[in-house]
């Protein structure tokens, strides 16, 4: 799965889309069974693109401790945090 190319998912979003296409895009990916797995290497140091706070982004898909800002990041680009992906401000994760 590390090299997920699967084009599945919400919108025109793919593991390289950008911004809320890829967050959706990891969060329904595999019928969903992406967004809860470990980020290799224990996650991913990064700051908040919301509010700033330093956070790891351990999953997939994640959201900040401080202000619950919604991220992630695709297999294919889990091992540079620079590639981590965010929703934007007014975004909340779906009901599962």
């Amino acid at each position: 799965m590390n090299n997920c190319g699967c084009g599945q998912g919400a919108g025109n979003g793919g593991p390289f889309a950008e911004g809320r296409d890829l967050v959706e895009f990891v969060f329904h990916a595999h019928g969903g069974g992406l967004r809860n797995q470990a980020v290799p290497g224990g996650g991913l140091s990064a700051a908040c693109q919301g509010c700033g706070v330093p956070f790891t982004l351990l999953t997939y898909v994640g959201s900040c401790p401080a202000c619950g800002g919604v991220h992630a990041v695709s297999p294919p680009r889990c091992s540079d945090p620079a590639n981590i992906q965010f929703a934007g401000a007014d975004y909340r994760l779906p009901a599962r």
